[in-house]
């Protein structure tokens, strides 16, 4: 899987880190960052789903 950020649609509100903290840090910018692209973690689905502004994409 890959995973993505729209840092200009995250509202740094701390889900996918709260939700998945091995992908998702939010950075000093309070934006969500991906730690690790690439992965199989089913957690970073979860993030994308409960994501308020839908600013994460999972690509199979």
């Amino acid at each position: 899987m890959k995973v993505r950020v729209d840092e200009a649609t995250c509202i740094g509100c701390g889900v996918c880190e709260n939700l998945c903290p091995d992908v998702f840090k939010l950075g000093d910018d309070m934006k969500a960052k991906v730690l690790q692209p690439e992965t199989d973690l089913s957690c970073a689905k979860d993030a994308a789903d409960s994501c308020p502004t839908a600013a994460i994409t999972v690509e199979e």
